[in-house]
């Protein structure tokens, strides 16, 4: 029989699997409130389903509010105050979120994407805003009351959201220090956001991703009007309780981050902070399936025993649980490898292009052990796994919302085959993971990247999955093995 009462908490298993936890009492307390309250605050609003805009107010002014039960708020608000994104800039450290996020997506995964989208407009705003702008809009998002400020990271136009160079249609017109935008935003998370980043081509800007730069764009004009509208809220399949919208710009104004002619790098720096929180996000999922799927093959009698004591399905618990400790050191390797990186900006070193990698890998990688796991949690539930009070189809949903946010599985393939052949980054894991690399396994795998490499071009792209499983996976075990033998903590 196996004990797994370490995976019943989300900061259980971090102890578990990394040792002592910097702010562990902020940790412990934000789950005690996820356990006690957040939990059924989490609940109604899936069910409720999409939540709606209050578009005018009582004298006709148009003010695009959404509108959400308080407890809602209030579960937000929590993450917030205990520093989801204000203790990353006061420590200097981005583990704060990803802890924090981590204790979050246990319970709900949509609303991680609130602070994930707030970290992604804070720290490119911290990097690359003129003066001015960062001292008017920094210490709103640094808040660590429920004044605190939200982000969020528009990129996506109807046209999809991978193909950025020929998808992002929103243009950029120069007035004075300022910038005017003017296009509509399909996919726009945290459509309530008080400030976002938007990715838009300024007049004059060539075609293709090279012409990209990215903006701030305020929710309010300098004159009190609102900057941008509201369309409408999607109706969406999961992670109800972050509201994604439709965006309307028109002449909304804006703020250039950094210099336009590497603005497309600005725009992946943001969506690799989203990346690693996916993966962190996937993991914690994974962990809350297998925690209920235990608990539930514990008391679930079947054939005169408790179904967990049936070889079969305590075998593949066993295996589960495994395949949970792989997938974790990958997703935390590739938060410690951005944590080094983070503040790098371009040129960048070849320690952040080995991250760029990893992170890949692990958004990949622990996205599909997520939706596996989840469905996995359904049949050992049976027929009662269907139902919403279970919750079992609720993390199934979300998990596989979580394969398509910020990349498909394809992109990341695609993606991480462009950074092995342009930066060599496959040389750069081999060497990073050293000792703890099978050397047989890793000699073949190299012969077989550099096979695949010197195809031509569609045939490469065509036969990238096969070495991309295969990287992913010796990626986790080696670090699993070096986990095994040299325990690292986590604010190390």
């Amino acid at each position: 029989m196996i004990t797994l009462e370490h995976i019943l908490k989300p900061t259980d298993y971090l102890q578990h699997m990394s040792g002592e936890l910097p702010f562990l009492n902020t940790l412990m307390d934000y789950q005690a409130y996820w356990f006690e309250h957040g939990q059924a605050v989490s609940d109604a609003v899936d069910r409720a389903g999409t939540p709606w805009i209050r578009m005018f107010d009582e004298v006709g002014r148009r003010i695009d509010e959404i509108q959400y039960p308080p407890g809602y708020w209030e579960a937000l608000h929590s993450g917030y105050r205990a520093g989801a994104i204000w203790r990353c800039f006061e420590s200097q450290s981005l583990l704060p979120f990803y802890l924090l996020g981590y204790v979050t997506s246990f319970f709900d995964t949509g609303i991680y994407c609130p602070y994930t989208v707030s970290l992604s407009t804070a720290v490119p705003l911290y990097k690359y805003a003129q003066q001015a702008a960062k001292d008017r809009f920094l210490p709103h998002l640094l808040a660590r009351d429920d004044r605190v400020w939200q982000g969020a990271t528009w990129m996506t136009e109807v046209n999809g959201g991978s193909d950025l160079g020929r998808g992002v249609e929103t243009t950029a017109v120069q007035s004075g220090e300022q910038w005017l935008l003017t296009g509509d935003k399909y996919f726009a998370s945290n459509a309530h956001a008080d400030v976002a980043v938007a990715a838009a081509r300024p007049q004059g800007a060539g075609p293709g991703v090279r012409g990209l730069a990215l903006f701030l764009v305020p929710r309010f004009r300098k004159d009190g009007g609102l900057n941008f509208n509201l369309r409408r809220l999607k109706d969406k399949i999961a992670t109800r309780s972050v509201p994604t919208g439709e965006v309307e710009l028109r002449d909304s104004e804006a703020y250039l981050l950094g210099e336009p002619e590497v603005g497309i790098y600005l725009i992946l720096e943001v969506l690799n902070i989203s990346r690693v929180a996916n993966s962190i996000a996937s993991v914690a999922l994974a962990q809350r399936a297998l925690a209920d799927a235990y608990q539930f093959a514990q008391e679930r009698v079947a054939f005169d025993k408790p179904v967990l004591e049936h070889p079969l399905l305590n075998r593949q618990f066993r295996e589960r649980v495994e395949n949970l400790k792989r997938n974790y050191v990958l997703a935390w390797e590739a938060v410690s490898l951005l944590n080094r990186v983070w503040k790098e900006t371009p040129r960048y070193s070849d320690q952040y292009h080995l991250f760029r990698l990893v992170a890949h890998l692990a958004k990949y990688a622990t996205a599909e052990f997520a939706a596996q796991t989840a469905r996995w949690t359904m049949e050992v539930y049976g027929g009662v796994g269907t139902l919403a009070e279970n919750r079992v189809e609720k993390w199934l949903r979300e998990a596989v919302i979580l394969a398509i946010w910020e990349g498909t599985p394809h992109r990341q393939i695609l993606d991480g085959l462009e950074v092995i052949e342009r930066k060599k980054a496959h040389r750069l894991l081999f060497a990073h993971l050293g000792e703890h690399a099978d050397p047989q396994h890793l000699e073949q795998l190299a012969a077989r990247i550099d096979e695949v490499l010197a195809m031509p071009q569609d045939e490469k792209e065509e036969h990238a999955q096969e070495i991309f499983d295969e990287l992913a996976f010796f990626t986790a075990e080696s670090l699993h093995r070096r986990q095994i033998q040299q325990p690292t903590h986590i604010g190390a």
